[in-house]
C-alpha cells in the first residue's frame, strides 16, 4: 500500500534539521563540514525526535512459526531495561556470562560439553523505552525438548544465585578490550560519537564508560538477573518441530 505519496511525507516529516547528527573521524576538518552541514540544512528547519512509550501490554508467552526448515531456530527473550536506564552496565555483564562468548554459560553447556547447537548466543537490545535480553540457538528437531530445557534452567540458575566473582571478572574484562579495541577504527569511533549523541544526548568519554563498567558489582547483576530473569518469558520458534504448540505452552513462561 506504500506510495510515493507516503514516502514524501514520511521524508518531510522526519528528514530535517532538528532530527540530525552528523558524525564524522578521520581527517577531517570540522568547521569546513559544519559549514557544508548548514548549507544543505539551511532550507529544512524543524523537526524534532518522535516520542517512544514503553509497551504496556503484557509479553506474548511464545510465538510459533511452522516451516519445513533442517533446524529449529529458538529465542527466548525477556524484557529488559532500555538504553538510559543505569541498569545497563548490570546488563551487559550479565549478557557476557550467559551467553556473550565462547566462554559464556550456555556456549559451554549446550555446545561444548553436550554437543547439541553450533552456535548459541545471548544478546542485550535498547531501545529508548524498554529493552530485551534474548537467547538464540538452533537446533535439530530432536533436541528441542533439551536445548530448551538446558536454556530454561540456566535462566533459572542466574535468576536464584546471580553470577560469581570470577564470571564478573571474565566479563569486565571482555567489555574493556571490546570498548579499547574499538577506538582502532575511525569507522567506529565515528559511529561511537553519532549514535551517542543521537541516543543518548551525550557522548561518554571512554574514560567514563570504563568507570562504569568497573563499578559494576555481583550484587547488581544479583539483584537485575532475579528481576528480569525470574519473570515472564517469550519463547519463539521457527522451524519443523511437530510438538511445538504443546512445548511453547510449557517453556514459553518464567519459573
Amino acid at each position: 500500500a506504500l506510495d510515493q505519496a507516503g514516502i514524501r511525507e514520511f521524508f518531510e516529516t522526519h528528514y530535517r534539521a532538528g532530527n540530525f547528527v552528523v558524525a564524522a573521524a578521520g581527517d577531517v576538518d570540522p568547521g569546513e563540514l559544519a559549514a557544508g552541514m548548514q548549507r544543505r540544512l539551511a532550507g529544512r528547519p524543524g523537526g524534532a525526535p518522535p516520542r517512544r512509550c514503553p509497551p504496556t501490554e503484557p509479553a506474548r508467552p511464545s510465538v510459533l512459526s511452522p516451516r519445513p526448515t533442517e533446524q529449529v531456530q529458538l529465542v527466548v527473550g525477556v524484557r529488559g531495561p532500555g538504553r538510559h536506564a543505569p541498569e545497563r552496565w548490570a546488563l551487559a555483564v550479565l549478557n557476557h556470562v550467559l551467553g556473550g562468548g565462547i566462554s559464556s554459560r550456555l556456549f559451554q553447556e549446550v555446545r561444548e560439553r553436550r554437543g547439541l547447537a553450533y552456535s548459541i548466543w545471548s544478546e542485550r537490545t535498547h531501545y529508548d523505552d524498554a529493552g530485551m535480553l534474548s537467547v538464540h540457538v538452533g537446533t535439530a528437531p530432536d533436541h528441542v525438548e533439551e536445548v530448551l530445557d538446558l536454556v530454561h534452567a540456566e535462566l533459572d540458575r542466574i535468576a536464584a544465585s546471580g553470577i560469581t566473582d570470577r564470571e564478573l571478572a571474565v566479563a569486565k574484562g571482555h567489555l574493556r578490550a571490546e570498548s579499547l579495541l574499538s577506538l582502532e577504527d575511525s569507522g567506529a569511533r565515528m559511529s561511537r560519537i553519532g549514535s551517542s549523541l543521537l541516543l543518548h544526548g551525550t557522548v561518554l568519554e571512554v574514560d567514563d564508560i570504563l568507570a562504569r563498567v568497573e563499578a559494576v558489582t555481583t550484587d547488581d547483576v544479583g539483584a537485575l538477573s532475579a528481576a528480569l530473569l525470574g519473570g515472564e518469558r517469550t519463547l519463539a520458534m521457527v522451524g519443523p518441530a511437530p510438538s511445538m504448540r504443546s512445548r511453547a505452552a510449557r517453556s514459553g513462561r518464567g519459573r
